[in-house]
């Protein structure tokens, strides 16, 4: 074959496999096997849906009783017996102390003596007068007479009735500060005395929430020595003075106690619900994805992606209100978002997320 020949076979291939890779590339792609048009990028959705959320306040605080005193008698002298003992819980009412009576004993008795010789002799001053032998003078000295020594015979009744210590309200006897034989005053400490059911979880706020605090809203919190418990309590005292140096405001809310759970002192970490929003919108926060201090996400409309910006509400574990941006029922993209593009085509895959609600749980 001569020089010529060969070159316009080689040219001939040439031209051969240019129109060979034109064909290829007119083929369409396909997204498997079977052939089709191109199906998009894959990537997991979730609905948007409607759900309650909550407006908090986080704070921390401790457990304290709605009433807690240090018991100190009323009138001087030794202590006889003890008649509970020191964690013992005891109703209204109850004899906790007992302070030595003889004196006062003796005392009753000599005043109830001279009471019954001032009623005698009234009676005698009135037979006297009704008879005309005494004046209206000496009946009215009778009569006072009478009336004083009945003032004097209760007064040391009172004294003698006090020198038995008891609870003034239902709760459980705490720390004793003396022992038996002890002699005490009206200023000696006896016993700690505490309310148990319910009891009081007291926190303070920063002041910029001062508008928004008022009685009867719902406190959630938890304690750091009950892990995995929820306690819910409802607010009962709104502090009007706003405390120096930190600018906070002192908040208390009453917490039922039957288990006993709670102690005073007890450390919290609480959640003040200052609104509740039955009707919000929520999604799976993966599907926000922040953007130079602003937010979007991705929703999936017609098998394909748009970008919108969001308003962010309430965060909870796990999920994020939309305030403005998104509606119920429309699907955002929480996987595989990474190399999405405006209008590119996608294949859902539709994801169920479970919001766990973290303002419920165990409640005393």
């Amino acid at each position: 074959m001569s020089t010529t020949n060969v070159g316009r076979v080689i040219a001939l291939m040439a031209v051969a496999a240019v129109a060979a890779l034109a064909g290829a590339c007119k083929k369409p792609r396909t997204s498997g096997a079977g052939g089709g048009g191109f199906a998009g990028v894959p990537v997991e959705v979730a609905v948007a849906s409607v759900d309650t959320v909550r407006d908090e306040v986080a704070a921390t605080g401790q457990i304290e009783a709605v009433q807690s005193i240090d018991l100190r008698p009323e009138v001087d002298g030794r202590i006889t017996d003890f008649l509970v003992r020191e964690g013992q819980e005891v109703e209204k009412g109850t004899a906790l102390f007992k302070v030595d009576d003889a004196q006062l004993q003796a005392q009753v008795a000599q005043l109830a003596a001279q009471r019954d010789l001032a009623d005698q002799a009234l009676g005698r001053t009135k037979e006297l007068v009704a008879q005309h032998a005494s004046s209206a003078a000496d009946l009215e000295r009778a009569e006072a007479t009478s009336r004083s020594a009945q003032a004097e015979y209760d007064l040391a009744r009172i004294k003698l009735d006090r020198t038995t210590v008891r609870a003034p309200f239902a709760g459980v006897a705490g720390q004793r500060y003396v022992s038996l034989g002890d002699y005490v005053t009206t200023s000696t400490r006896l016993i700690s005395l505490h309310t148990v059911n319910p009891q009081r979880a007291s926190f303070q706020v920063p002041e910029r929430f001062a508008r928004l605090l008022g009685l009867g809203q719902e406190v959630t919190f938890r304690v750091a020595a009950l892990p995995g418990r929820d306690f819910t309590g409802e607010v009962d005292f709104v502090d009007p003075v706003v405390q120096l140096p930190g600018r906070t405001i002192l908040v208390k809310a009453r917490v039922p106690n039957s288990h006993r759970l709670l102690q005073p002192g007890m450390f919290i970490e609480a959640h003040l619900v200052t609104a509740v929003r039955p009707k919000a919108i929520v999604v799976p926060e993966d599907a926000v994805v922040p953007l130079q201090g602003a937010a979007f996400v991705w929703t999936v409309a017609e098998g394909k992606v748009q970008r919108k910006p969001v308003t962010l509400g309430v965060r909870t574990p796990g999920f994020v209100e939309i305030a403005s941006g998104v509606q119920p029922g429309e699907q955002v993209v929480v996987g595989g978002l990474e190399l999405l593009q405006p209008g590119m085509p996608v294949r859902p895959t539709v994801v169920t997320r479970v919001r766990r609600d973290t303002t419920t749980g165990d409640r005393d």
